[in-house]
């Protein structure tokens, strides 16, 4: 059995672990969570983890940002990573920097069936490419390429391509958001940062004002979670005009993962957000979204969709890698 260090570094939050790993099964024995923007430096960050973490030969962390050759400057968070000034400082044997959704997707072999929640069956058997979408802070994706014997990870930065509206009210919203940012990424409409975007679009739209109930839990929560719970109690319609929206273009976006990777064996849907609007997602405003695809919509029915229910995947990922690239 291997003991490694993982990390799951995000725009908010940053969590480290230290992993027993036997197989594809990833056991956390000791586990931190760190608030990201505390700190100047993730190797500020990571010293502090180490000081009660005794001697450690082997490292991975997945990153919310692209690594070019073991390096990252984190999208979010005004962090420069270097896995070779990581091991010089903390003397790993080895140390790997991925993608966070690569990371993610390498994790998935360690999740139990009760980590998992089908959204979609899909065809018996199915078999082949699959992805994984994830909104939080913001949007991230990958793929797993099948080779035939096995799933083969990659990293994508397709959360930053461009947003593609479907219909008039889309339209105005992309030209809204275009006048305040410039480019308009699907991340910018399907993360954290989307959905009060998205409420404030369709408040000025209406021309109302929000209740005062609902700025209070807007001051208290967050902005995104108070519309989000508000919804979920249906205590306020447009807050489930905005989340129902929000969910049908997280469902689009992701079909059009699914399409590009050619995902036969499934779309897995991760991050933090998934799981707190499960009955928003299991209303049928994603897959209908991720069906709408004209003539490729058998493809996509034929797709099984889930749910990563268990945000630990983000670590047992990293690990999983760390421990079978051990020398």
């Amino acid at each position: 059995m291997a003991g490694v260090l993982a990390g799951d570094i995000g725009g908010t939050k940053t969590r480290l672990a230290l992993v027993e790993v036997s197989g594809t099964q990833a056991t956390i024995t000791n586990e931190r969570e760190f608030v990201s923007a505390d700190y100047a430096s993730f190797d500020e960050l990571l010293a502090e983890f180490m000081n009660d973490a005794g001697t450690v030969h082997s490292a991975a962390f997945g990153v919310a940002g692209p690594v070019h050759n073991d390096t990252v400057q984190t999208t979010n968070l005004p962090w420069r990573i270097s896995a070779d000034a990581l091991r010089t400082r903390f003397g790993f044997a080895n140390c790997h920097l991925l993608n966070d959704l690569e990371a993610t997707a390498y994790g998935l072999p360690a999740l139990q069936a009760d980590d998992v929640f089908t959204l979609h069956a899909g065809a018996p058997y199915a078999q082949g490419n699959r992805a994984i979408i994830a909104a939080g802070t913001g949007l991230g994706e990958a793929g797993l390429f099948w080779d035939g014997h096995t799933h083969r990870p990659f990293a994508t930065e397709g959360g930053h391509a461009s947003f593609a509206p479907r219909d008039a009210l889309e339209f105005e919203f992309a030209q809204t958001l275009r006048e305040r940012f410039g480019h308009v990424s699907w991340e910018r409409v399907v993360s954290g940062m989307g959905i009060p975007d998205l409420y404030d679009f369709l408040l000025a739209r209406q021309g109302g004002h929000s209740p005062d109930w609902l700025l209070d839990a807007m001051q208290k929560q967050g902005k995104s979670a108070a519309i989000s719970h508000a919804a979920l109690a249906e205590r306020d319609a447009l807050c489930t005009e905005t989340m129902h929206r929000f969910v049908s273009l997280y469902g689009a976006e992701a079909g059009n993962l699914a399409l590009k990777t050619m995902s036969s064996g499934g779309l897995y849907v991760g991050g933090g957000i998934a799981p707190k609007i499960m009955p928003l997602l299991e209303s049928g405003a994603f897959l209908g979204a991720f069906f709408d695809k004209g003539r490729m919509r058998p493809l996509l029915e034929a797709m099984p969709v889930r749910i990563i229910l268990n945000d630990r995947a983000a670590l047992y990922g990293p690990a999983l890698f760390a421990a079978q690239r051990q020398v």
